[in-house]
């Protein structure tokens, strides 16, 4: 297939992800009445075979259809309120309660203290979280207003940290935040494509393949949970993929100190970015270079800093408020009673169950510091994450979008299969095909583990065989197939250098799509 056909079939493909996505939101377009999560996997089939097609497709085109491609994917996301999550109301509400000068972690949103702050944007009779009469005057000293509200359990603090909180607040000041949903899902949408733009230019500086940008980009992930539900998620992947490409790359104390301090903050933005910081301090199988235990110190030192100082303010307000529903929702969501993880529930249940999952994910942690290259990040963090996913089995598809930018600079496509197998997870009936209560979330992310067993065994086998790997077209190549009058990039030229063997240490570094040209 030439190279205008593979475009077209590229636009194509695109083209019916983005109806897809357009149906999954707007359920008033799909008079079928199909369930959503069939409309997610035909997405998820048109992503995987754009990007299959992509891998052929010259850098110049690539680029302009990886960054287009994803700006009408976030469109036609954001042409919806949130489907899937009413967690953007959270954000409005503690907006605009920093907007008042209140701190976000004094009070929960059903508080008296707060109830000149209710609009019907967030507070109206039919809402879906009810705070009654009679539960009011059973929590006397909680000084309560009954209402109803868009929040979901608005009688408890806000769970986030004080980055997010920061973005809420400058999200409530964009035009209309207090009107509708569509700002800040506008603001999802657009730190989702800044983070493709930022991909394509650490895989350009990195000399890597820049078209497994695309695997974060096209991402139905990425579209839903950016561009439709806005979760802040998105924002503590996009200052994760700076920090770690600034972390990566660091050979000054400066630049050292400048990635510990992003990792810092996408830390303090969500917790998850936490699972990253093994593979950043990791020390490899041997010492890459003098001074990689100072670059460590000196990166775990500016991170804990960062952490620390955008926390301080909020703990000299409101002391150990700030701590927020964490605790309740770690019990809320099982991990505190053993019952969450259901992979390993399928074995033990309680006490055990806890234990076998912190030290599998303790024992993991080891492997990434011991074994992980820490010129190379992403690749200890997608295993940690990934196995953390495996390990903790969520409910909720959109903690995977971490996983999902590391995949995109790694490039390991198997482990996309996380990001799929959360939307069974949170969203599992299938009328007859149901997979029986108790079970689903094990079948999820179980599938996903094998998925990458596969992969897996496809590289190493393809390395035993000493199969070459076909190389993307160059830059320098016209979309028709003719060599262009202009020459490739000089970082384009270590990928056509060399005998296109693969060795093994390469295989591990190559995705399943082998042999598709993803480095």
């Amino acid at each position: 297939m030439n190279a205008r056909l593979r475009v077209a079939a590229i636009c194509l493909a695109l083209l019916v992800m983005a109806g897809l996505i357009l149906l999954v939101v707007r359920p008033s377009l799909n008079p079928a009445q199909i369930r959503p999560l069939p409309l997610i996997a035909g997405a998820w089939i048109a992503f995987l075979s754009a990007a299959w097609l992509l891998r052929k497709v010259p850098l110049r085109a690539s680029v302009a259809l990886i960054l287009l491609g994803g700006i009408a994917i976030q469109l036609a996301a954001i042409s919806a309120p949130p489907q899937n999550s009413d967690d953007l109301y959270r954000y409005i509400w503690d907006g605009r309660v920093q907007a008042a000068g209140i701190d976000p972690y004094e009070y929960v949103p059903a508080a008296r203290q707060l109830t000149g702050l209710r609009d019907e944007l967030l507070w109206h009779p039919g809402a879906d979280h009810c705070v009654k009469p009679a539960y009011v005057s059973e929590h006397p000293a909680a000084e309560l207003a009954a209402g109803c509200t868009a929040i979901n359990r608005p009688t408890v603090p806000t769970i986030y940290p004080p980055v997010a909180e920061a973005y809420f607040l400058g999200v409530h000041y964009l035009p209309g935040a207090d009107e509708s949903t569509t700002p800040i899902q506008a603001a999802a949408a657009l730190a989702a494509v800044l983070t493709t733009v930022l991909l394509l230019f650490g895989l350009r500086r990195l000399g890597r393949d820049v078209r497994m940008a695309a695997l974060w980009s096209w991402c139905p992930t990425v579209a839903l949970e950016a561009g439709n539900s806005a979760h802040v998620d998105v924002i503590a992947v996009g200052i994760t993929a700076a920090a770690l490409l600034i972390s990566a790359t660091a050979r000054t104390r400066r630049k050292a100190v400048g990635g510990g301090i992003l990792l810092g903050l996408a830390i303090a933005t969500k917790v998850t970015p936490m699972l990253t910081v093994p593979a950043v301090l990791a020390r490899g199988p041997r010492p890459h270079r003098a001074g990689i235990g100072r670059r460590r110190l000196t990166v775990l030192a500016a991170a804990g800093s960062a952490f620390a100082v955008v926390y301080i303010p909020h703990v000299i307000a409101v002391g150990g408020k700030v701590i927020g529903f964490l605790p309740g929702y770690l019990k809320e969501e099982g991990y505190t009673s053993g019952t969450r993880f259901a992979i390993i529930g399928l074995f033990a249940g309680g006490r055990v169950a806890i234990a076998v999952a912190v030290l599998a994910l303790a024992a993991v942690a080891l492997a990434v510091l011991r074994y992980s290259d820490p010129d190379q990040p992403w690749q200890g963090g997608v295993v940690m994450t990934g196995a953390a996913l495996a390990i903790t089995t969520p409910p909720w598809q959109w903690y995977a979008l971490l996983l999902v930018m590391l995949v995109a600079l790694d490039g390991r496509p198997e482990w996309l299969a996380f990001a799929a197998g959360g939307y069974y997870a949170s969203e599992p009936n299938m009328g007859r095909l149901t997979i029986p209560a108790g079970y689903h979330d094990a079948f999820a992310y179980g599938v996903a583990v094998l998925i990458v067993l596969a992969g897996w065994l496809v590289r190493r086998e393809l390395a035993r065989r000493g199969v070459g790997r076909i190389e993307p077209v160059p830059e320098g190549t016209a979309v028709g197939g003719a060599p262009a009058a202009t020459a490739a990039a000089p970082s384009a030229a270590p990928a056509a250098a060399g005998d296109g063997q693969l060795t093994a240490p390469d295989a591990d570094r190559v995705g399943a799509f082998l042999p598709v040209g993803y480095p």
